[in-house]
């Protein structure tokens, strides 16, 4: 009896410490990250492009398939605004963002002290790192909440726009798991099965008003800028998904990464050796809730909007691929599968993702959300041969890492990885 009652104590004294620290920092990390007063910035043209070498674009929109298989040459495409959809594979395809931007040596646009523009605040040109009006940049790919507007003042006019969905039942599980503890409203809800008691009766537990409530309703349409609150009826839902689908050349779609990659890459006149990747945060099996087919239609109906959204950019994707060619891609995502798979044979020790406590190395530890170690991640193989020695460390880097990498100081999100870290004990 003596042991439960001061297993209880100790509990009750770690809570409240951490509850203090995580108080403290919070307010602390509000304090230096809080949005800058937007000032308004004279408005000089940006450049066609500032890429390193000399390269003839394609003025052609992106939307129409390239070359196919008519013989003709074309440059790639190296300006690009990739909108970071929340727990869509984003960190996945940012690790192609910034191999391909190294190969071609071109200018990110990156955010300063953190790993986001200000999100979930609206993006703002001012936001990046060392930002003056007329300054070129080629790649922008950090998390933000979309501002058309204010991007347009920052890229050259040859922009591609791309950006990734996924499945809005998938999705809100997802979402639910990893920003579940950060979203106030849910702390009240009873049980283990926090997500399934939530779903039983959302309206009664959501809070549209309280804290990070977005992660938890409609977050795709919330990263794009829309009001993700409103009701499916409301005009301007429809005017929301005219205005995503019209800007973005390009939707991939999570379900099948491998088809968006070939379809970008004949957008974008890449090569094939710019889109091999391994996937990156991806969560061990444990502790994916599965939906059941119940649980799945509340999720969908819940995220209505999201659903929506969707539905008609799935049908966009697919008349993509057909435009392409069936037996086309079918061959060319086999290629894909096979140049991934021997890749994963060349880099990785044991060919696979293992658990964050396996990891060997802790520039290869990924982000944690609070509270467990759910996000895998890799141990690069030992002696890999020297041709692909640097290509497979870049490969297998966690996002944080590479952006580090690649010069961005990340103070705060350091900062607040400390906090978790001490609430992960």
């Amino acid at each position: 009896m003596a042991g439960k009652k001061g297993r209880q104590w100790r509990s009750m004294c770690k809570g409240l410490v951490l509850g203090t620290l995580l108080t403290s920092c919070m307010i602390l990390l509000y304090c230096f990250s809080t949005p800058q007063i937007h000032i308004s910035q004279p408005d000089v043209p940006v450049p066609y492009s500032c890429a390193h070498r000399s390269t003839q674009f394609n003025s052609k929109p992106t939307t129409n398939m390239s070359q196919q298989t008519s013989g003709q040459s074309c440059s790639p495409k190296v300006d690009i605004m990739f909108m970071k959809t929340h727990k869509t594979a984003s960190s996945t395809f940012l690790n192609i963002l910034f191999r391909f931007g190294e190969k071609h040596r071109l200018k990110f646009a990156f955010p300063n002290s953190r790993n986001d523009f200000f999100y979930p605040s609206v993006f703002q040109r001012s936001q990046v790192k060392d930002y003056r009006p007329g300054l070129c940049f080629n790649i922008i790919c950090n998390h933000m909440r979309f501002n058309a507007s204010e991007l347009a003042k920052l890229l050259p006019l040859d922009t591609s726009y791309i950006t990734i969905l996924r499945d809005p039942a998938e999705l809100f599980e997802s979402s639910f798991h990893y920003f579940g503890r950060v979203v106030p409203f849910t702390w009240k809800i009873p049980g283990d099965d926090k997500l399934t008691e939530f779903l039983r009766d959302p309206d009664y537990y959501f809070d549209k008003e309280g804290f990070n409530s977005f992660y938890l309703k409609n977050l795709l349409f919330f990263d794009f800028g829309q009001d993700n609150t409103l009701e499916l009826d409301d005009p301007r839902v429809e005017e929301g998904i005219k205005f995503i689908t019209e800007r973005f050349q390009l939707v991939m779609l999570v379900e099948y990464f491998e088809e968006s990659l070939i379809l970008l890459k004949d957008a974008l006149c890449w090569e094939m050796d710019d889109l091999l990747f391994f996937k990156l945060n991806a969560r061990k099996g444990s502790t994916v809730s599965k939906l059941t087919p119940e649980l799945r239609a509340k999720a969908l109906q819940w995220n209505a909007i999201d659903w929506k959204l969707y539905q008609h950019l799935n049908q966009t994707f697919w008349r993509k691929v057909d435009k392409y060619g069936w037996q086309r891609m079918a061959e060319d995502v086999a290629e894909l599968k096979r140049r991934n798979t021997e890749m994963a044979s060349i880099c990785i020790e044991g060919g696979q993702a293992v658990e964050a406590g396996n990891i060997h190395e802790s520039a290869m530890q990924p982000w944690q959300p609070i509270g467990e170690k759910s996000i895998m991640g890799y141990n690069l193989k030992k002696n890999v041969d020297k041709a692909h020695r640097k290509l497979c460390r870049k490969m297998l880097t966690p996002e944080l890492q590479y952006l580090s990498e690649l010069g961005v100081n990340l103070w705060i999100t350091k900062l607040w990885g400390h906090v978790r870290d001490i609430i992960n004990w």
